[in-house]
């Protein structure tokens, strides 16, 4: 029996394939790849870093595959990142709200992505936005006032703010990236709900300084295996930021649910902690 089959468990960073070879989820970053490795050898920008990078294989129907997945793994539900030009992602949102919610990824160097924002959420009800700095072309930093429309529309609309910090893997600048610039941003903006992914090393020590600082500002455990999550989120899971710390997997950009879950029984979580982690929190961020 899985040990989080009582559980109520979200995913906050799950894909749905469209079809078997997923590269083109990664040509946004393109124009800032410059070593040959990383140009015209990975399957993903940061393959160095993922040893097993999960194959998903051919399948007549991709959302069903996804959610066979997430049933094996008692995933009750999960964010997937949406676009109006893909059909199979408004499929999903037709047929399965009760399994899928959406996040749209945005940049500032698009001039109209405030309304965009506006748009999804009005016509596809989109619960959150998510943002890559180091792997927007150009790269904009995180306190750039660029972001502003963003964070403004995000305050607005009442839905979070998902982003990349601490060092990229694909092999690209980390500046625009660093933990201290998140400082500005909720000091400027008390009312976002920010969340950090993709670990925030090696800053995670600053990370739990400015979680306890602003009461709006969380950590997910996105593209992680739970071997590797760092000491001292545990310890502050376990301590002052239960309500904190929430479950992000990498599938199928580059973990498997397999050994995902596989290690995550054995983070040293309190058992109390461990409700919150895999879906309380999230349950409360989304009003789920």
């Amino acid at each position: 029996m899985s040990f989080n089959k009582d559980i109520f468990t979200v995913d906050l960073m799950l894909g749905i394939p469209e079809d078997e070879d997923r590269s083109d989820w990664y040509t946004f970053m393109e124009p800032l790849l410059r070593d040959e490795e990383s140009k015209s050898m990975f399957k993903m920008p940061a393959q160095y870093m993922f040893k097993d990078i999960p194959e998903t294989g051919s399948h007549d129907d991709f959302i069903k595959y996804t959610l066979d997945q997430m049933d094996k793994h008692h995933i009750d539900m999960a964010m997937v990142g949406f676009d109006e030009s893909s059909e199979t992602k408004k499929r999903a949102l037709e047929k399965h709200q009760d399994r899928f919610f959406f996040d749209t990824p945005v940049t500032p160097n698009n001039k109209d992505e405030a309304a965009r924002i506006r748009m999804y959420f009005e016509n596809y009800g989109i619960k959150a936005v998510s943002a890559f700095p180091s792997g927007v072309y150009p790269q904009v930093a995180i306190n750039d006032p660029a972001w502003h429309p963003i964070y403004e529309t995000c305050v607005d609309l009442d839905i979070p703010f998902f982003c990349c910090v601490g060092v990229p893997g694909p092999r690209i600048p980390l500046a625009p990236q660093k933990v201290e610039l998140i400082d500005e941003v909720c000091w400027y903006f008390p009312e976002l709900k920010f969340v950090m992914r993709h670990g925030a090393e090696p800053w995670t020590e600053l990370a739990v300084k400015l979680m306890l600082k602003y009461p709006n500002l969380y950590y997910s455990t996105s593209a992680f295996t739970p071997k590797h999550y760092p000491k001292n989120i545990i310890n502050y899971a376990n301590t002052r930021g239960r309500e904190k710390i929430l479950y992000a997997g990498y599938f199928p950009m580059g973990l498997s649910l397999d050994k995902i879950f596989s290690e995550l029984k054995d983070v040293p979580f309190k058992p109390d902690v461990f409700e919150s982690f895999l879906g309380g929190n999230a349950k409360k961020l989304f009003n789920l």
